[in-house]
């Protein structure tokens, strides 16, 4: 069966804007932080802290290895793609509980589809949750989700942990950072009326405004962006084969609470930095009782006038401004022991730039006045307080320009976007950082950022793209992306490229994007900048992606390439990649419906890739252009190996696109091979909503 798509409304854009401070704030910071220069050296040159004891070796695992998984699946299936992480993931649904496990589900806005693996464990009071230690740690990470109160704002609660029924600790929960609804940019209020009814919906599929009678919308309206994640330092630490209990006590004011997850870790004793400028000796205050954005300033200006690096001790301290850094080393103790925290403050009147609000957060100069450079941050945390999105605000965890620079091993989490760099700039290194809990983007390469690398870093649960390249106004180029891990973005995509020169996105691995989006994606949107050169996708792995795009009403591909603005005709190369597990499509090529007679997706080039299931087909073409297959190889295919539509005119010559088969390609699923003769080169096989096979588990090739 064939239909013409619906029209679509248009995808929301990325999160951002122009950098903050301004000019005359950037300058008044510095002014400020020159005022410290008669403090005596000595004072703060070499201040340490007691260390914490080694960590203990590992005892030998118990003989039954507890299930640790990436990305919800058997790590093996994984191995050599993603971030090189410390921790150890396991699922709350393969652990002992009393409570219920929450069926698997990928419906958009439900406690499953935002599990990682897509399913979690849910908890009512007095219920428990236990899990195995599958290696010796001494740390958590418990992803859980609480209901938000009745008219929003969030509620609070305790869980209970207990490590073999002793030393019990409270880790605290909070929904005051998640439960986002409507449309967008959306709202936290559960019980608000649609914010666009102008739009087109997919419930009722009409226009609200202009249907009569007027459809009946319930509240709360998309509820979404559920989860949350908190860290825990056990006091000491336990051995392969402990077990830890999460336990939501029996007198808890929370009707419930999910569990999806828990990440175990040794973390090591706090770094010292020796010779450097201590900032508690400038007078910023570990305790976080009093602000100490001033006497870290201070601490800047010093070091830079000594050449040293800025020593942030273990300790909580209390920020809640940007902190303006240019040539200057920021080193902490550890994420685990350094942590920048702030309360988001409303700004008297509006910036130049639109903000409203302002918050922690270390900010380049803004690449008007040249930007910053040879700055190095590492080893602290940035703990935000955002908790609504307004793309106008600079609430970022990291911000502004910075070119021969490095971003390393930060735990950023509760801001707007964790790393939102508006450029020019280059030679920026970001990697092994973790990002978690932001209400946009993880980590935004905005306007010409060029011969920079995104490496080994852990993204999960973003409210938009995990991991984006924008190249509006000048293209960024000769950026890699390597090495990341992508978990669970709520909405829009784990790793997306807007436009851009020579793009490498290799050994990257995502799992379990939401809707409106999905796991890797390359779209000339958002008025960026053409693709020139080369874009290269790399041996890439997607777990359970190839969603569904709420907009359209359609199901997307693992990896999917659109065409709004202009037409796609780089070298595209995919090479190596893993698409498992796909909900819908693993591959898809689109054109948005207005400009499909106008726009073309050409020279796409696949080899050596594999497909091991998909709810539909292997490649759904919605577009003009053409693509060559070679050595792909495809299994538990739950449609038609390709669902031509071209562009919906369906003529007697065929499809408008075009598919070349370059030998080797193999497997296939419900209606025989993948790739058949009687496909080529442009047959119309188009159905435009096929129905969804849902793929057994993926397995070892």
């Amino acid at each position: 069966m064939t239909s013409a798509v619906v029209p679509p409304s248009l995808p929301e854009p990325p999160a951002g804007g122009t950098p903050v401070p301004s000019p005359s704030a950037a300058r008044s910071v510095l002014s400020r932080s020159a005022r410290a220069g008669s403090v005596v050296v000595a004072s703060v040159l070499g201040l340490g802290v007691a260390l914490c004891s080694p960590a203990a070796q590992a005892a030998p695992a118990p003989a039954a290895n507890p299930a640790v998984t990436r990305a919800g699946i058997d790590p093996a299936l994984t191995a050599g793609r993603g971030a090189p992480v410390d921790f150890r993931e396991q699922e709350a649904e393969r652990a002992a509980t009393s409570g219920s496990v929450i069926a698997a589900d990928r419906t958009a806005y439900t406690l499953a589809a935002e599990a990682s693996g897509r399913s979690a464990v849910k908890l009512t009071p007095g219920q428990y949750v236990e899990f195995t230690l599958p290696e010796a740690a001494n740390a958590i990470t418990v992803r859980y989700s609480l209901p938000d109160a009745p008219n929003g704002g969030g509620t609070t609660a305790p869980l209970d942990v207990t490590v073999n029924g002793r030393n019990r600790q409270s880790l605290p929960m909070t929904s005051q950072f998640s439960w986002l609804y409507n449309q967008y940019p959306f709202t936290n209020d559960p019980n608000a009326g649609l914010l666009h009814p102008d739009w087109w919906i997919t419930e009722c599929g009409c226009v609200p405004a202009a249907t009569t009678p007027a459809p009946s919308i319930s509240t709360p309206f998309r509820p979404g962006h559920v989860y949350d994640e908190q860290r825990l330092m056990l006091g000491r630490t336990y051995k392969a084969g402990d077990k830890v209990r999460l336990t939501l006590p029996a007198g808890s004011t929370a009707q419930w609470a999910a569990i999806d997850l828990l990440d175990s870790q040794l973390v090591a004793a706090p770094h010292v930095e020796l010779r450097a400028v201590n900032a508690v000796a400038l007078g910023a205050d570990p305790s976080g009782r009093r602000d100490s954005a001033d006497a870290i300033d201070r601490a800047i200006a010093l070091a830079k006038v000594l050449r040293l690096p800025v020593y942030l001790p273990p300790g909580v301290f209390q920020v809640n401004r940007h902190l303006v850094v240019d040539n200057v080393t920021v080193v902490g103790a550890g994420s685990w022991y350094t942590v920048l925290k702030g309360a988001q403050q409303t700004l008297a009147t509006p910036a130049p730039d639109g903000s409203v609000h302002t918050g922690v957060g270390l900010y380049g100069k803004d690449a008007a006045q040249g930007g910053s450079h040879n700055v190095h941050l590492s080893g602290f945390a940035i703990e935000g307080d955002v908790r609504e999105r307004i793309d106008t605000d600079q609430v970022n965890g990291v911000g502004g320009a910075f070119s021969d620079s490095s971003i390393e091993r930060l735990y950023i989490h509760h801001t707007k976007v964790g790393i939102w760099l508006d450029g020019p700039m280059k030679n920026l290194t970001i990697a092994d950082n973790q990002i978690a809990d932001q209400i946009a983007d993880g980590i935004n390469f905005h306007t010409g950022v060029s011969d920079s690398t995104i490496r080994g870093n852990f993204v999960r649960n973003t409210g938009d793209d995990a991991i984006a390249l924008w190249s509006e106004k000048t293209a960024d180029a000769r950026v890699v992306v390597d090495h990341n891990t992508v978990q669970s973005p709520t909405l829009a995509n784990g790793i997306a490229v807007y436009g851009g020169t020579d793009t490498t996105v290799s050994n990257n691995l995502v799992a379990d994007p939401v809707r409106e989006g999905s796991g890797l994606h390359a779209g000339s949107r958002f008025g960026a900048e053409p693709f020139t050169g080369f874009l290269h996708f790399t041996d890439n792995t997607t777990v359970r992606a190839g969603t569904y795009e709420l907009n359209w009403n359609i199901g997307l591909g693992a990896i999917w390439f659109e065409v709004l603005d202009r037409d796609i005709d780089a070298d595209v190369r995919v090479t190596g990649d893993h698409y498992l597990d796909s909900t819908y499509n693993a591959i898809m090529a689109v054109a948005e419906w207005g400009v499909k007679d106008q726009y073309k997706l050409s020279r796409l080039a696949f080899k050596d890739v594999k497909v091991d299931g998909t709810g539909t087909s292997v490649l759904s073409a919605r577009v003009a252009g053409s693509a060559t297959f070679e050595n792909v190889q495809a299994r538990n295919v739950g449609a038609v190996g390709i669902n031509n539509c071209g562009t919906f005119h369906f003529t007697p010559a065929g499809s408008e696109f075009s598919v070349t088969d370059l030998g080797g390609n193999s497997g296939g699923g419900t209606t025989g091979d993948w790739l058949a003769p009687w496909e080529l080169p442009n047959t119309i096989t188009c159905d435009d909503r096929p129905p969804v096979v849902p793929p057994p588990a993926p397995s070892a090739w």
